[in-house]
C-alpha cells in the first residue's frame, strides 16, 4: 500500500505539473515581457483583421464592378441584336477589354456550324428555354480567365453570353494583396514596437514601486518615497493612484515606527527613574535589621509607592499599544450615566476638589456605541487631569449637551491654565509642561484619552478657559442630525 501510495503521489504531481503548461510559462516571464506580448498580439491581430478584412472587400468590389461591366454590355447587345438569331462570337477574348458575346439556342440542332468562342453547357440552354435564371461562371478561353454572363435573349428560347476577361480584376486583386500583407507586416512590427514603448513607460511606476519596495525591504527605512508626475489628482491614471497610495502607506508607516521608537524610547527614560529609585529602596529594605523602625516604615511607603506608580506606567503603556477597541466589547453605552460613575469616583479620589455634574435633558438617554470600561477611563483621564491642577477647594465643572449630529462633554477646571506653547503638545505621550512636572504622573493620562476617544470615532480638544483654567472638549458622534 506504501508503495501504491508512492506512486500515486508521484503520477499526481507529475499530472499536476504538466497540466497547465502555459501557466507556468506566463508565471516564469515577467510582467514587462507579459504585456508586451499581450499588446504585440493585440495590436497584430487588429492590424491583420483590418487587412483581411479590406482584401475581402476590395475583392468584392473588383468582383462586382467586373459582374457590372457585364450586365450593362448585355443589356446593351440585348438591345442592338433584338430579333437575331443564334450567333458565334467575333472574338476569342484576345483583349482584356472587349467583350466576347454570343447568342445560343436552347435547341442544340439550330446551333451555328462554326464553334462557339464561349463554352455552352446544360445551365446555358436552360437559361435559353426559361428554366434558370441568369448566372455568371468563370472559364478559361483562349487561355486567358473570363467571367461569363449568361441571361436570356429578347429572342425565342435564345440565351445571350458575355464574357470580360478576369485576368486584370484577378492581377489587381494579387496587387492588393501584396500591399495589404506589406502593410500588414508592418503594422506586426509597428505592434511590437508599440507593445515594447507600452511595457516601459506603461509600467514605469510599477518599476519604482518595486525598486523602492526593495529598497526599503533591504535598508528598513520607510522614508524612500516614489516620484509622481505633477497634475490634478482627479486626473491620474490607476497607476499613478496606485503610486500615490504606496507613498501614503509608506507616510503612515514611517509615522508608526517613528510613534514606536519614540515609545520605546520614552518609556524606557521614564521606567528609568522609578526603576532606581525600587532599586535603591529594595536594597535598603534588604539592610533592615541597620535600619531604624522609622527608617524602615518609610522605605517600605516608598517601596510601595513606586510600585504603583510603575504598574500603571506599564498600565498605561499597554494601553496606548492598543490601535482600536474590540468589536466583541463595542456596546451601546449612555455617556450621562458613566460621567455620573466617573464624577462620583473623582470625588472620593479627590475630596479637596468641588465636582460639579451638569446634564441636559435631552442628552440623558442618548447612547452611543463604546467600550464602557474604555470610555470610563477616557472620563476619569480627564476629571483627574482637571483635579490636579486645581487649587484645593476649586470647582471642576462638566456639562453633557447636545450639539447636531453628536453629544458634547466639556471639563474646565480653574487652575492656571495651558501656556499657548503647550496647547499644541497635550496629547503627546510623556508630555509635561514645566508647571507640571512638580505634579505627580507619567503624562500618558491626556495622550490615553485622546487615543480611546479616536478609538469612538470622537473628537478631544483642548483650550484656555475663558476667565482661566483648561477647558477639554469632548464630542462623541450618535448618527443623528
Amino acid at each position: 500500500m506504501t508503495g501504491t501510495r508512492g506512486l500515486g503521489a508521484r503520477w499526481r504531481r507529475r499530472r499536476c505539473g504538466s497540466r497547465h503548461p502555459r501557466s507556468q510559462w506566463r508565471s516564469r516571464r515577467p510582467l514587462r515581457t507579459r504585456l508586451a506580448l499581450a499588446t504585440t498580439a493585440a495590436v497584430a491581430l487588429v492590424a491583420v483583421g483590418v487587412c483581411a478584412a479590406a482584401f475581402v472587400v476590395i475583392q468584392y468590389q473588383m468582383t462586382r464592378q467586373l459582374k457590372l461591366n457585364l450586365a450593362q454590355t448585355a443589356t446593351q447587345f440585348r438591345q442592338q441584336t433584338r430579333g437575331w438569331g443564334p450567333m458565334v462570337g467575333e472574338t476569342t477574348c484576345r483583349y482584356p477589354a472587349s467583350p466576347c458575346t454570343q447568342i445560343v439556342p436552347a435547341d442544340r440542332a439550330k446551333d451555328p456550324r462554326e464553334p462557339y468562342a464561349l463554352p455552352v453547357t446544360d445551365a446555358t440552354r436552360a437559361v435559353a428555354s426559361g428554366r434558370q435564371e441568369a448566372y455568371y461562371d468563370k472559364f478559361t478561353v483562349a487561355g486567358h480567365p473570363v467571367l461569363i454572363y449568361t441571361t436570356r435573349h429578347p429572342g425565342k428560347d435564345l440565351a445571350l453570353q458575355v464574357a470580360l476577361r478576369s485576368d486584370t480584376v484577378d492581377r489587381g486583386v494579387r496587387q492588393a494583396a501584396a500591399a495589404l500583407l506589406a502593410v500588414g507586416g508592418a503594422g506586426v512590427l509597428l505592434a511590437a514596437a508599440l507593445g515594447y514603448w507600452v511595457s516601459r513607460t506603461g509600467l514605469a511606476p510599477v518599476a519604482r514601486l518595486t525598486a523602492t519596495a526593495e529598497r526599503i525591504a533591504s535598508t528598513r527605512d520607510a522614508r524612500h518615497r516614489i516620484d509622481i508626475p505633477d497634475g490634478p489628482p482627479d486626473r491620474a491614471d490607476e497607476i499613478t493612484r496606485l503610486a500615490a497610495s504606496f507613498n501614503t502607506m509608506l507616510g503612515e508607516l514611517e509615522q508608526s515606527v517613528a510613534a514606536q521608537r519614540r515609545l520605546v524610547a520614552d518609556a524606557s527614560h521614564e521606567l528609568r527613574t522609578p526603576l532606581t529609585a525600587l532599586r535603591t529602596n529594595a536594597e535598603l529594605l534588604a539592610r533592615a535589621d541597620r535600619l531604624t523602625n522609622a527608617q524602615r516604615d518609610r522605605a517600605s511607603s516608598a517601596l510601595g509607592r513606586q510600585l504603583r506608580e510603575v504598574t500603571t506606567l506599564v498600565n498605561d503603556l499597554i494601553e496606548l499599544a492598543r490601535d482600536e477597541e474590540p468589536q466583541p466589547l463595542v456596546e451601546q453605552v449612555r455617556p450621562a450615566a458613566l460621567l455620573e460613575h466617573a464624577v462620583a469616583a473623582a470625588r472620593e479620589h479627590w475630596p479637596e476638589v468641588a465636582f460639579t455634574a451638569a446634564v441636559e435633558p435631552a442628552a440623558t438617554e442618548v447612547a452611543v456605541p463604546g467600550v464602557p470600561a474604555r470610555l470610563t477611563r477616557l472620563l476619569s483621564n480627564l476629571l483627574d487631569n482637571a483635579a490636579k491642577f486645581s487649587p484645593p477647594g476649586g470647582p471642576v465643572d462638566t456639562t453633557l449637551g447636545t450639539v447636531p449630529g453628536a453629544l458634547e462633554l466639556t471639563i474646565r477646571d480653574h487652575g492656571p491654565g495651558i501656556a499657548a506653547e503647550d496647547l499644541p503638545h497635550v496629547f503627546d505621550r510623556f508630555y509635561r509642561a514645566e508647571s507640571a512636572r512638580a505634579l505627580p504622573g507619567s503624562g500618558l493620562g491626556l495622550a490615553m484619552a485622546r487615543q480611546i476617544a479616536r478609538a469612538h470615532d470622537a473628537e478631544l480638544t483642548a483650550a484656555q478657559a475663558p476667565g482661566g483654567g483648561a477647558l477639554f472638549r469632548l464630542r462623541m458622534p450618535t448618527g443623528k442630525p
